[in-house]
């Protein structure tokens, strides 16, 4: 494959028509794993965006999470021989954590690269440092600030780029969150979850990732913190093809009225701390607390996706309830990462490394 086949081949997925194949392992030793169907040709040469997965990848990484998590033995050695690195420069716990695991649980090798005291590319250009790491390792893992330091590693370098979370998204753990739902649930097209807070990056990606599924969302945001218009409108389309349905609202309320889980995260973000006297004055009618969730159905679950500032988007009594499920969507961080590492990689030829000059 030449240069200019290998960046056609990143900057748009294959055809739609794809050769299904049965995953019946060649991993499996004495008994047989019951064969799973997943695409023949993983057509997601990145994971930047839930918008790269679809309807049909978010489906995927779903199906084939749960048949990992039931069975982890059976993929021990998937990505043997397999090196993934992670930058990131932001703090975490469940995100490093859940991927070097995973990796590691895998059969693979991972390497972490704090960069938490300097952006990505403040000391040289994202294209140098891509076509040094392509050269090196199997996949890379990027935690940032701005999406287009993820985009950017995309387009430089010839092996998958994951997004580990950016101002913009966060879709691992959308994935992650789906798949406790589906859990707990069964089938996402009967469900509504309710989001209320800052209309984020997480509440970017849960958008994106319930339109895939057919699933219905609403999120509630104050004014003026409403999630981003481009993917409202994304979610929506996509919402269309699939039966989903989406809502943006302000009333907490209305939003949360009769749902079957109620979803909040941190009224500021990381690098939104100098705002947060400011958010801390606009947000208490978002607090999810005890008379919010009254208002759902009673089986509805709590979820949040850590860490959590008790007391201020979130009441003691609502974590700690049994309707809670805050760590059982951290544990799946593990589970649905493991298959977007196997779908990026386990089946792939690695692409020619790319020339300096590309």
């Amino acid at each position: 494959m030449n240069q200019e086949a290998v960046a056609r081949s990143r900057a748009k997925p294959l055809s739609s028509e794809k050769e299904e194949v049965t995953l019946n392992s060649p991993f499996t030793s004495k008994a047989p794993v019951v064969p799973e169907t997943f695409p023949g040709i993983f057509w997601c040469p990145d994971l930047i965006s839930t918008r790269d997965l679809g309807p049909q990848g978010v489906e995927a990484v779903l199906h084939l999470a749960e048949l990992m998590k039931s069975r982890p033995s059976v993929f021990q050695r998937a990505l043997a021989g397999k090196q993934m690195v992670m930058f990131f420069e932001k703090p975490s716990l469940r995100t490093r954590l859940t991927f070097e695991a995973g990796m590691t649980s895998l059969g693979g090798a991972a390497m972490f690269v704090d960069q938490t005291q300097g952006r990505l590319d403040a000391r040289e250009s994202l294209s140098d440092i891509a076509h040094n790491l392509e050269r090196w390792v199997d996949v890379i893992v990027l935690r940032t600030f701005a999406q287009e330091t993820i985009e950017g590693m995309a387009r430089y370098a010839s092996v998958p780029v994951i997004n580990a979370l950016s101002d913009l998204e966060h879709p691992c753990q959308a994935l992650a969150d789906y798949l406790t739902l589906q859990e707990r649930y069964g089938d996402l097209r009967k469900i509504t979850l309710a989001y209320v807070g800052d209309g984020n990056n997480v509440a970017h990606s849960l958008l994106l990732t319930s339109a895939c599924l057919g699933s219905s969302i609403r999120i509630a945001t104050p004014k003026g913190y409403e999630p981003n218009a481009k993917i409202v409108a994304d979610a929506k389309k996509i919402a269309k093809q699939t039966g989903g349905r989406v809502e943006i609202l302000t009333d907490a309320q209305a939003a949360v009225a009769g749902v079957d889980a109620v979803y909040t995260d941190a009224w500021a973000s990381m690098g939104q701390e100098q705002e947060s006297e400011q958010r801390a004055r606009i947000f208490p009618p978002y607090q999810v607390n005890e008379a919010l969730m009254a208002a759902a159905e009673p089986h509805a679950a709590f979820m949040h996706c850590l860490p959590a500032h008790r007391g201020e988007e979130v009441t003691n009594e609502v974590m700690d309830s049994e309707n809670s499920i805050i760590f059982e969507q951290a544990e799946n961080r593990l589970h649905a990462q493991k298959a977007i590492l196997y779908l990026l990689l386990g089946g792939a030829v690695r692409l020619p490394v790319r020339s300096a000059h590309a």
